[in-house]
């Protein structure tokens, strides 16, 4: 009897260290797969989904995570960013901002274009990786507004409003030439008209901020320090990214190295989701002052010659309009 108990006892022994071992590797695994970086990793390109357009033609919409918390990287249009079948050049993006970039930009594919073929963006970043994302025109990726609110978190996930469904996008036009000249280390002012129906109504902080700020002892009659330590604490309340509500204009770099300084900071179009990052998706974000005239005025100061693309986003929060210029820098 004593025997075999003290076999048991070795087994039972040996089983427990066996899944103490696997938890271990098990958290090990997780954690790594946790690991966020500054610096040294890859772009990961992304289909966003399709829609079919009046005419009958194709619209693609592409993005992309770059998985660097502050690396940008520049991949040229070439052997290592180019898409498939057909022209290489697709107006991607050449200039990788940080972290997730959602719907940043539309491939038009025409009528009558062979649509069992497949379709692939192509990016090899800097340290060697490949990736591809492939456009599929499965029913469960078509886009309308709703998704798009849905996807960037405007909304809650499988939510919806009667303001959300009468919003319209915004609309962004250039004040002046679409290509401009400028030189080292002189400011260019950019001016920009943005429209918008007022929709979503921008809000002085979001619902989830609201209750989270209620738990942490109300919004009126409340230790202020308490709730930014509570903010900045909090991990995130729901399975897709959230977004404060406002209408904002921000310009960036699309294509060129980012050496351009912007004047006044711009609002950040890609989630950078801590406190203090000056962006939408940011706890402390507020929507910036909406011009009485709708005319956005932006000085932009290059470091380097060469040939940039800026681009311009205006954003209501659910959803947006793009335009572009480009700009020759000399000595």
């Amino acid at each position: 009897m004593t025997f075999l108990m003290t076999n048991l006892r070795k087994i039972l022994l040996l089983s427990l260290a066996v899944f103490l071992v696997n938890i271990g590797f098990v958290q090990l695994a997780q954690a790594q797969a946790a690991l966020s970086y500054f610096k040294g990793q890859h772009v990961e390109p992304g289909y966003e989904g399709w829609r079919r357009n009046d005419d009958g033609s194709v619209t693609f919409y592409f993005g992309y995570h770059n998985e660097n918390w502050e690396e940008e990287l520049d991949i040229p249009i070439s052997d290592n960013n180019f898409f498939s079948p057909g022209e290489r050049d697709r107006d991607q993006p050449t200039h990788f901002l940080p972290r997730r970039n959602r719907f940043t930009f539309e491939v038009d594919m025409p009528v009558g274009w062979d649509e069992t073929q497949d379709f692939s963006w192509t990016l090899i970043s800097p340290n060697g990786e490949v990736r591809r994302a492939y456009g599929s025109m499965n029913t469960d990726y078509i886009i309308n507004p709703m998704i798009i609110a849905s996807e960037t978190g405007s909304l809650g996930a499988g939510i919806s409003s009667p303001e959300s469904r009468a919003n319209v996008a915004p609309v962004v036009s250039v004040l002046g030439d679409s290509r401009r000249n400028a030189r080292v280390g002189e400011p260019i002012t950019l001016r920009a008209h943005v429209e918008d129906d007022g929709l979503p109504r921008p809000r002085r902080t979001s619902e989830r901020q609201i209750a989270a700020d209620t738990e942490a002892g109300g919004v009126d009659e409340l230790d202020q320090a308490a709730i930014k330590r509570a903010r900045l604490l909090r991990r995130p309340g729901q399975a897709t990214v959230g977004k404060t509500n406002g209408l904002y204009l921000s310009w960036s770099v699309y294509r060129g190295r980012n050496v351009a300084t912007f004047d006044p900071p711009q609002s950040k179009v890609w989630e950078d989701t801590r406190a203090s990052g000056n962006s939408p998706w940011g706890v402390h974000w507020v929507p910036p002052p909406i011009p009485e005239d709708g005319n956005y005025e932006t000085e932009v100061t290059f470091d380097e010659p060469g040939e940039y693309t800026l681009w311009a986003r205006a954003d209501d929060g659910g959803l947006y309009h793009d335009t572009y210029i480009t700009v020759t820098v000399s000595r």
